[in-house]
């Protein structure tokens, strides 16, 4: 039998997974393509014309290596929050920065807090490092702010994360409330603020934005409202020093010239912003109608997907979910105890959402047997 070099004590435990089953992956297994893709809380409506002109205009220019310091692309994300770019790390999306402030901040069996069915991909990180998850159940289909404050204290964790507005429930808190969670938290522990989703829901969901503060770090992504899922390319801002300790471990040549040359000229096209906000406000609306018919209860959102009471319980709505992947049709849905009763569907284009309205009848009738 073959000898192996020994894996890190950490590396060796840990299951072989991933947070995910791409829809790419289905397709392979399944032999086809789906026909409406509403699983992964993409744009469909995909980024600015003036991005993808730029883009085009520079795949020549993609033999060079990228600025490692990310440069230009800081300067336009300070100059859009009013900040210094001083505050500003640029990563491979949302989820490279939390593989590295998992690593700035967790340690072999650290306490980590947070929510019971949150985003799986800060808890796949988590494991990395060797940290202890300590989950909150959800309270009202919301990552209960409470809960999660006692937990902090009571384990005096290190770290805790929380998403704002959420996924996968897409309820939200108004900033007030946030405001008052950062407040009351140990000064010893770092707020990881994911807003991937801030720029669909309600301005008053966002707290007005104060770098002075050591223990929170807030994040904000390209791949939903601005269209730019392929790239991989997020942000994340904050109190200066914390800001400089990413210089420490982060993949300096991990952000390519086309995705920093894209994230400039994205930001500067706000009111193509605005007309995906609009058209994500009306897809909301539009999936919310065909689960009114269909005798489901639609969530409230203020992200670009829709989270629906399937009005039963987990393995209902799992056949649900099953009965409309075989009609082609790619969703995704929670799975943690309490919010597995629901399923959840991304914004599509309006043919996509024309093939859910057609086919959800005959995936609620198989699962309920008929």
């Amino acid at each position: 039998m073959s000898k192996y070099p020994p894996l890190s004590p950490i590396v060796a435990a840990l299951p072989a997974t991933v947070p995910f089953v791409g829809p790419e992956a289905q397709e392979r297994d399944r032999g086809g393509p789906f026909r409406a893709r509403l699983g992964a809380n993409e744009s469909s409506f995909g980024p600015s014309p003036r991005v993808v002109e730029r883009m085009q205009a520079i795949a020549g220019d993609m033999w060079m290596y990228c600025d490692p310091d990310n440069h230009d692309l800081r300067l336009a994300v300070a100059a859009h929050l009013g900040i210094s770019a001083d505050n500003v790390v640029v990563g491979e999306g949302i989820d490279g920065l939390l593989g590295l402030l998992a690593r700035m901040y967790v340690g072999p069996n650290d306490p980590v807090v947070t929510s019971l069915g949150a985003y799986p991909t800060f808890n796949f990180h988590v494991a990395g490092t060797g940290g202890r998850l300590v989950t909150v159940p959800y309270e009202n289909d919301r990552e209960s702010l409470d809960g999660l404050l006692a937990a902090v204290k009571r384990e005096n964790a290190p770290l805790v994360y929380l998403s704002n507005p959420d996924n996968p429930m897409g309820s939200w808190w108004e900033a007030d409330e946030i405001n008052r969670f950062v407040e009351s938290l140990p000064e010893t522990t770092m707020l990881v603020l994911d807003e991937a989703y801030g720029e669909l829901g309600p301005a008053s969901a966002l707290p007005a934005i104060d770098v002075a503060r050591p223990n929170l770090i807030r994040m904000r992504t390209f791949s939903k409202a601005y269209g730019l899922a392929g790239i991989r390319l997020g942000y994340a801002f904050g109190e200066k020093q914390v800001i400089s300790d990413f210089e420490k471990i982060r993949n300096h040549y991990g952000v390519s010239r086309m995705a920093q040359e894209a994230g400039v000229v994205a930001l500067s096209d706000q009111p193509w912003l605005q007309e995906v906000v609009s058209k994500v406000e009306a897809g909301r609306q539009r999936i919310a109608a065909i689960a009114h018919d269909n005798g489901l209860i639609p969530l409230p959102s203020a992200t670009n997907f829709v989270t629906v009471d399937c009005r039963r319980d987990g393995t209902f709505a799992g056949k649900i979910l099953q009965s409309l992947l075989s009609r082609d049709v790619f969703i995704r849905k929670p799975m943690a105890a309490g919010l597995d009763r629901c399923i959840r569907i991304s914004v599509g284009l309006d043919h996509e959402l024309d093939i859910l309205a057609e086919e959800l009848p005959g995936a609620i009738a198989a699962a309920k047997g008929n």
